[in-house]
């Protein structure tokens, strides 16, 4: 078949496909709803690793960014891991390259290095445990105190942690282009105009925008908060893919995505939005692109993602 020509259901030829490869299909809450949709699990960081290192599927489709498939390929060394498009990366990511990220942890010996999950294979393999969003803080705590603590890459998930924990961390100066958008100025003129809704709010968020959330959480706190709470109207400060959960589990209520500074939809996730459902038929049918990492990389990136999910 032409690669550009496509089914037309493509839900149905995806289910299709998934029972015919015995493929799973990992979706992160920052991808487009009909992805979201034709997902098996979706999820955060941390619970798509959790889903990632059980899974008994022979192919895991990772419709998210390259990261997070790296993570389900060291996981699953002998599986085939697949991602509707290569080129998804990560700001966080992209803006801690090895060579740097070696260099600033030689200037802190004896330091525990703790790397975001939003960071390449190569950072992780040089790190001691490796956190999420959902378990930084809890994860943090338990660190030995008598040791500095390293921090990379994201500095606003880093000056959080230290914040609810009371360690001093030593924090790389990275920050996620979607969550550093927020506009505290356009956020207080939302509320004004919503004086009933809650904001809640990303800890990769700066901290002006943090300082008038109600609630603080990873993607899956979120998600959860609004729908327990009582309250029937939020303001939501991350990416914007989340208010398609959101509203599914809870219909009757009011969530409201918080603006970017700029005319534009910065509170998307470009690399996220580069996965498509046509994209997500194409890799299923040809089993590409894959990805591919060296039994030495695996090794090492696998150690402190193992600390962390035993720590979880």
């Amino acid at each position: 078949m032409n690669a550009k020509v496509f089914p037309s259901d493509l839900d149905a030829a995806i289910r299709q496909l998934k029972a015919e490869r015995n493929a799973v299909v990992l979706a992160h809450y920052y991808q487009d709803s009909e992805i979201q949709d034709s997902a098996d699990f979706i999820g955060d960081s941390l619970q798509l690793a959790q889903e990632a290192a059980k899974t008994t599927a022979d192919v895991i489709c990772f419709a998210g960014v390259h990261f997070m498939a790296e993570t389900a390929k060291i996981l699953n060394p002998s599986r085939i891991v697949v991602l509707p498009d290569l080129a998804a990366g990560c700001s966080l990511a992209e803006g801690c390259p090895i060579g740097r990220f070696r260099a600033w942890k030689a200037k802190h010996p004896g330091a525990i290095v703790v790397s975001y999950v939003n960071c390449t294979a190569e950072v992780k393999a040089e790190s001691d445990v490796i956190v999420t969003s959902s378990n930084a803080e809890k994860i943090v705590r338990a660190l030995p105190s008598d040791r500095p603590i390293l921090f990379a890459p994201d500095k606003n998930l880093g000056r959080y942690v230290a914040k609810q924990t009371g360690r001093e961390l030593i924090l790389w100066p990275g920050s996620c282009i979607v969550h550093e958008t927020f506009s505290e100025r356009k956020l207080v003129a939302l509320m004004v105009r919503h004086p009933q809704a809650k904001v809640i709010a990303h800890p990769e968020c700066e901290p002006p925008v943090l300082a008038h959330a109600h609630f603080v959480g990873s993607t899956t706190a979120l998600l959860k908060f609004a729908v327990a709470s009582p309250d029937h109207a939020f303001i939501v400060a991350t990416e914007a893919g989340i208010l398609h959960q959101m509203r599914k589990a809870a219909p009757h209520k009011e969530f409201i995505a918080a603006p970017p500074e700029g005319n534009c939809a910065c509170n998307e996730c470009p690399h996220m939005k580069l996965n498509s459902l046509e994209k997500l038929y194409l890799c299923l049918r040809d089993l590409s692109p894959r990805l591919e990492l060296s039994a030495e990389l695996i090794e090492a990136a696998r150690r402190p993602i193992d600390r962390m999910l035993a720590m979880s």
